[in-house]
């Protein structure tokens, strides 16, 4: 195969991907739907709500056994099955009419098929690009971003135009028509080819050397970890700890941003749902620029600084009298912050334990999404209000910095306690 055939598959692969991810992300919009469900049905709007905290547990929960059911199925035989059962449990939705089979159809089956799609189809475009992992990353996970901005529209549409329940089935046959398609475009990634940084490849390698010392890693860092070799790593818990108090910070201000804007700034009903679509074009925002720029410096002091912006804007929302503009900044650093760690991380689970297991890893990690979904929500109960709520995530943040600030590959501490000269990769040091 010649390069420029070579270079054209990829970009398709790119293509397909993108369109996966677009109609991945049109899960986001769910929160048009619970005023119109509440209408509907009389139900309470917390019990309704409770839908999309499932959805987004679901989805992470899938994580940890995609990349399983790819080794076993393919890539694109897995993807279009889950683009299939996404929309069917959306169209199923639309014949819904009790609580339970809305968490069941929209909340668990819905998720479970968005997470299997979302981790497998974003880890398979990283490894098609080994150099430029917080690029690409950027812009699938900006895909899935934008598929939330468009729907916004589409869903408000339908809801005005069909009513509740049948904008849900036209929402899941454009779904599922569009990862159906993606998943057609992509190719599986050949098996990476292992860098030798491992430190008992490079010493190996330097016992059979007469001169000039230990060879130095190039750019990569990581060896590639099984799941269990991962597990053994104190930074893999270390990751998930930051990658979790990242998520919570992002998915409970998702939650509640017009109830903060009326309560706590005083805003009209009007003026404070902008704040959801201001949080969709920075979290994309996010994603597209943090990506990028995590191919030119440390990833970790990228990360660092983002918890450290949102932290400050946590604790800005919790103790400052909140003026209309200073309301909005914080709304859209911290919407900023969490789509470029969420772009960001990936990257690190690469740059760590490698690419070849990277799916699996990843869903590993990926955990903290879920359980960052639920537990912002669970604090704000506890604690019995937004203020309390968010000095507590902001404290967390400055933590997360710090841990952040510290962490290090282990292939690295390895080499050095084998007294191994490693040249640090530009992202992770």
């Amino acid at each position: 195969m010649t390069t420029t055939t070579a270079g054209s598959k990829r970009w398709l692969i790119v293509l397909g991907t993108v369109i996966m991810q677009m109609g991945l992300g049109t899960i986001y919009t769910w929160s048009l739907f619970n005023a119109q469900l509440v209408s509907k049905f009389g139900w309470e709007l917390s019990s309704v709500s409770i839908t999309f905290s499932i959805t987004s547990f679901a989805l992470a929960f899938a994580t940890l056994f995609a990349g399983k059911l790819q080794d076993r199925f393919g890539l694109r035989r897995l993807t279009a099955a889950a683009g299939i059962m996404l929309g069917l449990g959306l169209i199923l939705s639309s014949q819904a009419s009790s609580l339970p089979m809305f968490y069941l159809l929209a909340g668990v089956v819905v998720g479970y098929a968005d997470g299997t799609a979302y981790i497998t189809s974003l880890s398979n475009l990283i490894k098609w690009f080994p150099k430029n992992k917080g690029l690409i990353s950027g812009v699938s996970v900006g895909a899935y971003g934008t598929g939330s901005l468009l729907f916004k529209y589409i869903n408000g549409s339908l809801i005005d135009s069909a009513g509740v329940s049948n904008a849900f089935l036209y929402w899941g046959l454009m779904v599922m028509v569009m990862i159906v398609i993606g998943s057609m475009l992509v190719r599986e990634a050949p098996v990476a080819v292992k860098v030798q940084a491992a430190a008992g490849s490079a010493a190996s390698s330097t016992a059979g050397s007469t001169a000039g010392g230990p060879r130095a890693a190039g750019s990569a860092v990581a060896k590639d970890y099984t799941v269990k070799e991962m597990l053994r790593t104190k930074e893999a818990y270390l990751l998930f700890v930051v990658f979790f108090t990242a998520c919570m910070s992002g998915l409970y201000l998702i939650g509640v941003v017009k109830d903060i804007g009326v309560q706590l700034a005083g805003l009209d009903i009007a003026a404070a749902a902008n704040a959801v679509a201001m949080i969709a074009i920075f979290n994309t925002a996010g994603r597209l620029i943090l990506g990028a720029l995590s191919d030119r410096m440390s990833r970790l002091k990228l990360v660092s600084a983002t918890l450290l912006v949102t932290a400050i804007a946590m604790l800005t929302l919790s103790y400052a009298t909140l003026s209309y503009g200073l309301f909005f900044t914080c709304v859209a650093a911290i919407a900023f912050c969490f789509g470029g760690n969420i772009t960001v991380f990936p990257a690190i689970v690469g740059d760590f334990f490698g690419l070849a297991n990277h799916s699996k890893n990843y869903g590993i990690v990926y955990q903290g999404f879920g359980i960052g979904a639920l537990s912002g929500s669970f604090v704000a109960a506890f604690l019995g209000g937004f203020k309390p709520t968010f000095t507590v995530i902001g404290l967390l943040c400055l933590l997360a910095c710090i841990l952040a600030v510290s962490l290090k590959p282990p292939v690295q501490k390895q080499a050095r306690e084998k007294g191994i000269s490693l040249k640090p990769s530009r992202h992770t040091a």
